[in-house]
């Protein structure tokens, strides 16, 4: 059925992915798909702001999220799973589009917490990648 699954996740609030990692790892089990799991890194926005930061502060802050996602695969995806790592950087929907363009991917699988009011007004990520992307999302609330 699927054949390319794209799985962001937020580190910061690993455990509030619990939902949307057990639909993934059930999808990927029962289509034989490969599992792409995702972190996105914002970037700063403006290079102003970039120069507040210490010299080599984004490389630092990538390979620390490389880090933390191969210990969250690790711990929560089923070792005999075929996963692709991913780190993004940059605006976060964006990076999950991209992602899911360049890698063909059937479906995105993503948390989301409960709407608030800021999130109607401002769209959350999990909005923006449901109306823009090319292929399925399951939105998995939390």
């Amino acid at each position: 059925m699927f054949k390319e699954i794209l799985l962001p996740v937020d580190l910061g609030s690993a455990e509030a992915q619990h939902k949307a990692v057990e639909a993934a790892v059930h999808l990927a089990r029962t289509s034989k798909a490969q599992l792409h799991v995702m972190t996105v890194v914002p970037d700063f926005g403006l290079s102003i702001v970039g120069s507040f930061f210490p010299e080599g502060y984004e490389k630092q802050a990538l390979d620390e999220a490389s880090k933390k996602l191969h210990a969250f695969v690790q711990a929560k995806i089923p070792g005999e799973l075929e996963v692709q790592h991913i780190v993004g950087h940059g605006t976060i929907y964006e990076e999950i589009l991209r992602a899911a363009r360049e890698l063909g991917c059937d479906v995105i699988i993503m948390a989301s917490h409960r709407p608030e009011l800021q999130d109607y007004l401002l769209g959350p990520n999990a909005a923006r990648v449901a109306r823009h992307a090319a292929c399925s999302v399951m939105i998995v609330r939390e």
